[in-house]
């Protein structure tokens, strides 16, 4: 930062070396992107539902969610701080990751949020087999995120790598 004192750590990003290398390494990232997501996402109930607070703080929380309609929904409790954020700043970011080093894979997706009072029943009915035919009687609220970006990643060693579509 100038006057800071403080050296640039990190090159500009119209350095055409860092511009190659980034551009590189996102071609390879999503070079191995389709293995994971349908299969991926049909065995893993939760993700990290990143939004803004009103403030413009970030906040985090796991959260169930499931797919339908092209949307991710997410039950929630009206009160829950997710809430007022998608209120206040109508977006989502969703993080679902599984393993460790070479053996990590990850979905991560973001796109408009809205808060609804009521979801269709199928919606329910699905959330509730994925909550193991746990009632979502608590759930006052629902977020449904509509991603307009997708990433996903598998390493090699990942064990679903080669199953999953």
């Amino acid at each position: 930062m100038p006057g800071s004192g403080r050296e640039e750590l990190v090159p500009s990003a119209g350095d055409q070396a860092v511009a190659a290398w980034l551009g590189g390494l996102q071609e390879a990232s999503f070079s191995r992107a389709g293995a994971v997501r349908t299969g991926y996402l049909a065995r893993r109930t939760y993700a990290l539902a990143s939004s803004t607070r009103p403030d413009g703080r970030p906040h985090a929380a796991p959260t169930l969610f499931s797919l339908y309609a092209q949307a991710f929904w997410l039950p929630t409790l009206g009160t829950a701080v997710r809430v007022g954020n998608v209120r206040a700043h109508p977006w989502l970011a969703l993080s679902v990751l599984e393993g460790e080093h070479d053996t990590h894979a990850a979905v991560l997706t973001e796109g408009p949020a809205e808060v609804l009072a009521t979801v269709p029943a199928e919606v329910r009915s699905i959330t509730e087999l994925r909550n193991r035919g746990g009632s979502l009687d608590w759930a006052t609220a629902w977020l449904r995120m509509t991603p307009q970006r997708l990433f996903s990643f598998a390493e090699l060693a990942w064990q679903g790598a080669s199953s999953s579509s």
